[in-house]
C-alpha cells in the first residue's frame, strides 16, 4: 500500500485523478489541498509516499512547496503549462502529466512510479535541492497572527535571527518563520541575500547606504532600519563595493 496527497488548485483535476486512482487499489489518498500552503502542512504530517502536484497556485507554487518539505516524496507533476517540464525533472519528479490528460497517459504514470529506481519510502530532502539557485524559493511561509501565510522573498529587507526561530522585515510588516537564520541563510538566493552578522541577513536589493567607520561598517535599509555588519562578516559587506 502506497499513501497518496493530491495537490492542485483546481477541483475538477483533483476529482480526475481520484477517479483515475479507483483502478489502483494498492494506492491509498490521504487527503489533497487546493494551495501551496495547505499542501506542505498536509505533506509534512502525513509523509505520505506519492504526491500529484500542481505548479502554478494561489500563494505558493509546487516547486516552492518541495522546498518547504521535511521530506520528497515521489512526484508526479500535473499542470496545464509545459514551460516547467525541464525543471520539473531537475527535482527529481517521476512525471510531469500536462493537462489534459488521458486514462492511459495516467497509467503510464503510475507504472512509471513502480519503476522508478528512488525507494518508494519518502526520502529526505537533499541539500542541492536547497543549495540550487534554480530553486530558491519565490516565496517563504511565515506566521501572521494565528495562521500561515507567505511572503514572497523579494519583499524581504532583512532577516533577523529571533530565538530558534528567524523574523522576517518586510517594508512595513515584521513576520516570523519557523526557520532559524542558519536554515534561511540556506534557503535564500545567497547572490541576494547575505550574511552580514551572527544574527543579520540583508537583502542586498533593499540596501539604502552603506556606511563605513574607522573599524566598521553598518548598512541603512530602505525602510531606515541601521544593521551592524561585524568583523567576522566583513568580506560579505564588498559586494555592496565596486
Amino acid at each position: 500500500m502506497r499513501k497518496v496527497i493530491i495537490v492542485d488548485d483546481e477541483e475538477a483535476g483533483r476529482i480526475l485523478i481520484k477517479e483515475y486512482l479507483d483502478e489502483y487499489p494498492d494506492l491509498v489518498l490521504l487527503g489533497e489541498a487546493n494551495n501551496g500552503v495547505d499542501a506542505v502542512k498536509i505533506i509534512n504530517e502525513f509523509k505520505p509516499d506519492i504526491v500529484f502536484l500542481d505548479v502554478q497556485m494561489p500563494g505558493m507554487n509546487g516547486f516552492d512547496v518541495l522546498t518547504h518539505l521535511e521530506e520528497l516524496p515521489q512526484i508526479i507533476f500535473s499542470t496545464a503549462f509545459d514551460k516547467y517540464a525541464l525543471k520539473a525533472f531537475d527535482v527529481h519528479a517521476v512525471d510531469y502529466l500536462l493537462k489534459p490528460y488521458t486514462k492511459d497517459r495516467f497509467r503510464t504514470a503510475i507504472e512509471r512510479l513502480s519503476n522508478n529506481l528512488i525507494d518508494n519510502k519518502a526520502r529526505p530532502l537533499t541539500e542541492s535541492l536547497l543549495m540550487d539557485k534554480t530553486k530558491f524559493p519565490e516565496r517563504i511561509l511565515v506566521q501572521s497572527q494565528n495562521k500561515l501565510i507567505t511572503v514572497a522573498t523579494q519583499d524581504v529587507l532583512r532577516v533577523e535571527a529571533y530565538g530558534d526561530y528567524s523574523k522576517l522585515v518586510t517594508k512595513d510588516k515584521t513576520f516570523v518563520s519557523n526557520y532559524g537564520i542558519s536554515t534561511l541563510e540556506k534557503k535564500l538566493n545567497n547572490s541576494i541575500f547575505i550574511r552580514v552578522h551572527r544574527s543579520s541577513i540583508i537583502n542586498l536589493n533593499k540596501v539604502k547606504e552603506l556606511n563605513k567607520y574607522t573599524k566598521s561598517y553598518d548598512v541603512t535599509m530602505e525602510n531606515g532600519d541601521v544593521v551592524r555588519v561585524s568583523r567576522g562578516y566583513l568580506e560579505n559587506i564588498k559586494k555592496l563595493m565596486f
